[in-house]
């Protein structure tokens, strides 16, 4: 029996969830067999009553019901350790640890402001005013007036990735000659951007963007199997 995997789906199949993105890469890494099944907001019940809380993504596995994308590969690493390792030792598990909070409390804030007021349009249309209203009360404002002066948090977007740049200037991948699920972390969020919005966030021709093209290539080039911008008419 296969893994099953509930994600978010946005507009005409767009796949708009960063956390989704993290465990696609991770069961990816894994070449473990999944079912994808996609929802959206409307279908929160489906995934309360499987998981007793109401976001994505989750993993069933037989009797086995997982949420949180941390949660998840951890799971993965431990049920399928035979494959190949996300995480690493207990070392490693701990810097991963660190890099998971690091993505969710720097890196992710930063991009917000700067695709928000797009990002919206990669929704399905019945799925809009749940974001706008969920993410305006979050913001204390709209998102038109949240992302406004995009200067400012295009300078506090490279500010975060400061470290990154110098990092990956030195190897590959954030994990050394390999990617591991801290890779899989980062980029979930570059690909948040990089699908959510027509405005490129990474500057060219930098270790940062060389990365980056790595991660779009990996596993028969995933990060590029779903739609992004530029999409058609809004309404």
């Amino acid at each position: 029996m296969s893994v099953i995997m509930y994600e978010r789906v946005g507009f005409e199949g767009r796949r708009p969830s960063p956390f989704s993105w993290r465990i696609r890469y991770a069961l990816a890494h894994k070449g473990i067999e999944v079912e994808y099944r996609p929802t959206r907001f409307a279908d929160v019940d489906i995934i309360k009553k499987l998981s007793g809380q109401h976001f994505v993504p989750i993993i069933v596995d037989g009797p086995k019901v997982v949420h949180d994308s941390w949660h998840i590969a951890a799971y993965l690493d431990q049920r399928f350790s035979d494959k190949p390792t996300l995480l690493g030792d207990d070392a490693g598990r701990n810097l991963n640890h660190f890099v998971n909070h690091w993505s969710d409390t720097v890196l992710s804030p930063t991009v917000r402001r700067l695709i928000y007021p797009d990002f919206i349009w990669c929704l399905a249309p019945e799925d809009r005013d749940y974001f706008r209203r969920s993410r305006e009360k979050m913001l204390g404002q709209t998102l038109e007036a949240a992302g406004a002066d995009r200067p400012r948090w295009q300078a506090d977007f490279d500010a975060a990735c400061l470290p990154l740049e110098r990092h990956l200037g030195e190897q590959r991948f954030i994990a050394g000659a390999e990617p591991r699920y801290g890779d899989y972390i980062v980029f979930s969020v570059f690909q948040w951007a990089r699908l959510g919005s027509p405005h490129e966030v990474v500057k060219p021709d930098t270790a940062l963007a060389q990365w980056r093209a790595r991660m779009i290539a990996l596993f028969d080039g995933l990060g590029d199997r779903f739609p992004a911008y530029p999409l058609p008419q809004r309404g």
